[in-house]
Order: C-alpha cells, then sequence, then structure tokens
C-alpha cells in the first residue's frame, strides 16, 4: 500500500566525464617571525591605549546625550511660562 511506484522505464544516470585537474598548488611557508618580550609589551601596551581610547569616546558620548536631555528639559519648562 504505502510502496514507492518505479517509472516503467527509467532513465540512466548522465554519464559525466572529468576533465583532468591541475595538480595542487605547491604549499610555501610562511617565514618563522621571532616573538620576543618587547613585541609583547607593544601589543599589549597598544590594546590598552586602544582600549582606553574607546572608553573614552564612549563616556564622551553619554556624557553629551545626558547634558543635551537636560538642556532639552530645561528649554521645554522655559518655553511653557
Amino acid at each position: 500500500m504505502f510502496l514507492p511506484k518505479y517509472p516503467d522505464s527509467p532513465t540512466p544516470p548522465p554519464a559525466h566525464t572529468h576533465a583532468p585537474t591541475a595538480p595542487a598548488p605547491i604549499r610555501r611557508s610562511l617565514p618563522s617571525v621571532a616573538i620576543d618580550k618587547n613585541t609583547v609589551a607593544v601589543v599589549l601596551v597598544g590594546g590598552v591605549v586602544l582600549t582606553a581610547l574607546l572608553a573614552a569616546v564612549a563616556v564622551t558620548a553619554i556624557s553629551v546625550a545626558v547634558a543635551a536631555v537636560v538642556l532639552r528639559s530645561m528649554l521645554r519648562d522655559h518655553n511653557r511660562h
């Protein structure tokens, strides 16, 4: 009852011809980089400086937004009276 019905004359699958592929490219290793204490220190200091700058920008944006809300409220109250 629930058996699938197959076509009377199934068509054969198409024949695919594969073209020969090019040989795999030669992988060249990157030159080794010496990581010393100075490099680590420079990266850490750079990360700290960038984080501090991002925090300063965020604090400035928040303070400007708060000042704008306060000024808007004061001007609205001033115009009503």
